[in-house]
């Protein structure tokens, strides 16, 4: 059975990619990942907050804050340096795609490391850019879009490798963002990221965190924006992400015009024997319906392409529980 498939200019075996995520953050486990059926891997992202936060601890806890540069710079310098062996002993024991994963929130700051990781042997990069707006008398209307093209736009520059941008849900326009995505020089968008989950415990009265993995109820909001995107924003990959659990999910996510699917939530729920489980399903279900590789089928169902594509929309709403007590 092929399932090959393309995305972002990469080749993969089958649409199959393994999400960053913790669980990605080893290469030994990378391996296994690979063995166990997956077309790529994104390796667990390098947090820009992160190293902020501990360079920020150090130089609070220092007796020389003249020093806050020095250590800023050894702190993110430090860090890097792993990420970039994390790179090189993953492709030392791998042969599928291996995508390096940036969690940003400015523009600029990874630029100058973007070239590093590509010499490093990653096959493409993936940026995860968090930007939560929270200021009431903020009206701007379009920072967030500029910021995603700026940083996308300096990266690009700085490599020759795939550049994915992977996107939040929560856009008024998620088509217009990817379309300028795409003119800034995106290969691919994964849609969606997902949001540290907050939750308030009412007996400690403390916020902590809430629902960590994802699950088959997210997969609608993934369904209905990966086919407006395809249907609409025509020669961009899409990777479909959050609330993808079984084979279904992801037989469903290509057919709404999806090129891969990343999974997170379902390997940590499941294992690995979750991989092999969806391409056997996948496969399977190919044979029934005739299909000799996915691009037969990928899109069949995107907005332009369904025979009810309102069905995305939601002026069904009403439409669907009007016959109903």
């Amino acid at each position: 059975m092929n399932t090959e498939t393309k995305y972002a200019g990469l080749t993969l075996r089958n649409p199959l990619i393994a999400g960053s995520s913790g669980l990605t953050n080893s290469a030994q486990r990378n391996r296994a990942y690979e063995k166990a059926g997956v077309g790529a891997i994104v390796l667990k992202s390098l947090f820009e907050e992160q190293i902020e936060m501990e360079s920020d601890m150090l130089v609070r806890t220092s007796d020389f804050p003249e020093a806050a540069d020095y250590v800023a710079g050894y702190v993110k310098a430090h860090q890097f340096e792993q990420y970039v062996s994390l790179i090189e002993e993953t492709k030392a024991l791998c042969t599928i795609p291996v995508i390096a994963s940036i969690n940003c929130h400015k523009a600029g700051a990874w630029a100058e490391y973007a070239g590093q990781l590509e010499k490093a042997g990653a096959d493409a990069l993936e940026l995860n850019v968090f930007y939560l707006r929270t200021e009431p008398n903020d009206t701007r209307s379009d920072d967030a879009a500029d910021l995603y093209a700026t940083i996308l736009k300096n990266v690009k520059k700085a490599v020759s490798i795939p550049v994915i941008m992977k996107i939040g849900k929560y856009f008024s326009n998620i088509p217009a963002l990817v379309s300028r995505l795409k003119s800034a020089g995106a290969n691919g968008v994964v849609l969606f990221n997902r949001y540290y989950q907050p939750d308030i415990d009412i007996n400690r009265m403390q916020v902590v965190s809430g629902k960590v993995f994802s699950s088959h109820s997210d997969l609608s909001d993934t369904l209905r924006w990966t086919a407006f995107v395809s249907g609409r924003v025509p020669d961009i990959s899409i990777a479909s992400s959050t609330g993808v659990h079984d084979w279904e999910d992801v037989v469903k996510c290509l057919l709404a015009g999806a090129s891969a699917v990343q999974l997170c939530s379902a390997i940590y729920l499941h294992g690995s024997e979750i991989i092999p489980q969806m391409l056997s399903g996948i496969e399977e279900w190919m044979t029934h319906n005739k299909f000799l590789s996915p691009k037969e089928f990928i899109g069949k169902l995107s907005f332009t392409q369904a025979e009810n594509p309102s069905f995305y929309e939601r002026a069904q709403f009403m439409k669907y529980f009007s016959d109903r007590d």
